[in-house]
């Protein structure tokens, strides 16, 4: 009697088979636009959209993984800014010393990563509102502070041409350098975040999202996995405020204002605050807002200043219709189309 063959086991999909279409499509469609986008669109549109993207992505980590709605993300953003104008060449002969750019990075990015550590512990030991009221304090400290210090962060002025280094003969501020330099870090940024929350320390952020009594009796230090996360989250914020002072060639105390820290917020969550992809589209459609809503509120006789109305309302409208931002709307309309293909089983095709 032949004995029979054994199963074949089905061949497991490689990495690149199991990245959707659209992603692909996506891929491309970002490489490809310096050959048929304007400079505008390349550096005031694309270049900011990935700076905001990147800073409302360390406030999707801490809210959206560890549970931790923080405001100090913006404030942490302008510190590497104002390390980068201190510790690099500035307008400000003074201040600034003129530090290689392989010396001046990395010590931006570790000293506002120290900051938000600093914050992070203290902001840990609260929780909710609180968490949100204590982050917002320190930031409105540190707006007030650099506003009113003179000695070294030159006060209301701040600091002026404040440039990218010149690496390989490449001017990084020209558009389309710019766009690929700020398009290569939100990757990075985005892959990172991915990353880490599928790793052990990132599912273990999780579970003390959801039950932190739990994890504690399963021996997880929850305060230092809370602290972590405002750590790691600072990095990305702060590869974000370098990009941004190198955008405006400039950092002052605005920079950090409150309406700035709203900002990111207000990004984070139209976008969808549970998915690393959405505050880039949250920063995609507040820079569209504040870059081409003037001109049309000036097309009906109303003065350009109130595009942050449109903002708000906008605002208020995604969240009560979708508390998940654009990505809850997209999931909810994903869901009827399947239950309209397959009402039998719930919308699972």
């Amino acid at each position: 009697m032949a004995l029979a063959e054994p199963r074949k086991s089905a061949v497991q999909p490689t990495w690149v088979e199991r990245i959707p279409a659209i992603w692909w499509a996506l891929l491309l469609v970002l490489l490809t636009m310096p050959a048929w986008a304007n400079d505008f669109i390349l550096f005031q549109v694309m270049g900011w959209t990935f700076v905001l993207g990147m800073i409302a992505l360390s406030l999707m980590f801490l809210a959206g993984y560890g549970g931790m709605v923080s405001l100090i993300q913006m404030s942490v953003a302008a510190m590497a800014g104002y390390m980068v104008a201190i510790f690099g060449a500035s307008g400000v002969g003074d201040i600034s010393m003129g530090l290689p750019w392989w010396l001046y990075i990395p010590i931006a990015i570790v000293i506002a990563a120290i900051f938000g550590t600093v914050v992070g512990a203290l902001a840990v030991r609260t929780e909710g509102i609180y968490t949100i009221m204590i982050t917002l304090a320190i930031a409105s400290a540190f707006f007030y502070f650099t506003r009113q210090n003179y000695t070294i962060f030159n006060g209301y002025s701040g600091f002026n041409l404040v440039v990218p280094p010149q690496l390989f003969g490449v001017d990084w501020r020209q558009p389309m350098p710019f766009y690929y330099l700020t398009l290569g870090c939100a990757g990075l940024c985005y892959g990172a975040v991915v990353y880490v929350s599928r790793a052990p320390f990132g599912l273990a952020l999780q579970g003390v999202r959801d039950n932190p009594r739990r994890m504690a009796a399963l021996g997880f230090n929850v305060t230092a996995h809370r602290v972590a996360s405002y750590t790691f989250a600072s990095v990305i914020a702060s590869i974000g405020g370098i990009l941004l002072v190198w955008q405006n060639a400039q950092i002052a105390p605005g920079t950090a204002g409150i309406p700035a820290v709203i900002d990111i917020l207000v990004i984070a969550v139209i976008g969808g605050i549970t998915r690393p992809i959405g505050p880039f589209i949250g920063a995609l459609i507040y820079v569209l807002l504040r870059t081409f809503s003037p001109d049309v509120l000036l097309a009906f006789g109303l003065s350009g200043e109130r595009f942050k109305l449109l903002v708000g309302l906008g605002f208020l409208a995604l969240v009560f219709f979708s508390p998940d931002g654009v990505l809850g709307l997209w999931e909810r309309w994903r869901a009827r189309r399947a239950r309209r293909r397959d009402p039998l089983t719930g919308g699972e095709e």
